[in-house]
């Protein structure tokens, strides 16, 4: 029911930004039954982040990295078999990208109150998406974070316009974009990031690691 409140929120706010824009929910559902696959049904990716969290990830930075993979500016052979064969269309993006914007996956186990059958448990428990604490100085690597990366994710990580919310993504993900940003072998946005990256060393990379992987509750 929440999901759907969401929804209706969404497609609202939508429709009021761009007049003619608008989202087919329904259809953004059965897109992501594809998805699902590999990123699981609620988008909470898996395979300890070898398939990225994409629910609730920022809306513009969906639509942007799906086209993305379609025109084969950003390598990722194993998406375009689902943007090329699939021939997304532009609105089959907007309603894909809405779809999994609006799907919230709790940080802390649920708490039953005793009235549940097994089923509901298990689909309660389903998800909840906790990331490990990854090693390293929280403290010094939030502070890098605030200076450094704040200003296009977010002070607390759930991004901005294009940039995305790197908050509750798991850490293995990310420190595999940082490496790909560092060789040049993704394109960013900003042409500063790659230099920003090689900046840090490793340390302070797995620092501002910790950081991201410490922040539980996804508030700015």
């Amino acid at each position: 029911m929440r999901l759907r409140q969401l929804c209706a929120g969404l497609f609202a706010a939508l429709a009021l930004a761009g007049g003619a824009v608008a989202v087919d929910l329904e259809k953004g559902k059965e897109i992501n039954g594809t998805c699902a696959a590999c990123h699981g049904e609620f988008g909470a990716g898996g395979k300890k982040g070898e398939y990225p969290r994409i629910a609730g990830q920022r809306v513009n930075y969906i639509e942007n990295q799906l086209k993305s993979f379609r025109a084969r500016t950003r390598v990722n052979i194993p998406m375009y078999p689902y943007t090329q064969e699939r021939e997304l269309s532009d609105a089959d993006i907007k309603d894909i990208a809405a779809y999994l914007t609006a799907i919230e996956l709790p940080t802390e186990m649920p708490t039953f109150v005793g009235t549940e059958d097994a089923l509901t448990r298990l689909l309660m428990v389903e998800k909840v998406m906790i990331i490990p604490r990854a090693e390293g100085d929280i403290e010094a690597g939030g502070n890098i974070y605030q200076k450094q990366c704040a200003s296009c994710h977010g002070k607390a990580g759930k991004g901005r316009g294009m940039f995305p919310m790197i908050a509750g993504q798991y850490t293995t993900y990310l420190n595999r974009q940082v490496d790909l940003f560092r060789k040049g072998d993704r394109p960013h946005d900003e042409e500063t990031v790659g230099g920003l990256l090689n900046a840090l060393d490793e340390k302070q990379i797995q620092d501002v690691l910790a950081y991201l992987s410490s922040l539980r509750e996804i508030k700015e």
